[in-house]
């Protein structure tokens, strides 16, 4: 009969202790879980930079002294006859 032994035996305490050891983990995991789901939503699509132009990356180079003045100009010059819609020569672009 039940009532003649009223304690727990070790596998009982064991037993015990485990599963509130799981659930408080599980009820932490749960929090974090929701907190990054909200941080997620709340911050959007997060867009990746726009590649730099050929004229901005000509002009970084003359900036940072790769090329000289003259040769700065006569690029900018092609890059501006031969821009985008028009091709360059032998691509086979129109």
């Amino acid at each position: 009969m039940f009532w003649y032994d009223p304690g727990m035996g070790g596998w009982g305490w064991i037993a015990m202790s485990l599963s509130m050891v799981l659930l408080v983990a599980l009820a932490i995991a749960g929090v974090v879980l929701l907190l990054r789901s909200v941080d997620r939503s709340s911050s959007g699509q997060v867009q990746p930079p726009a590649a730099p132009s050929a004229e901005q990356v000509l002009a970084d180079r003359f900036a940072r002294g790769e090329i000289d003045e003259e040769e700065y100009e006569q690029r900018l010059t092609a890059l501006r006859a031969h821009g985008p819609g028009h091709g360059w020569p032998g691509s086979g672009e129109s």
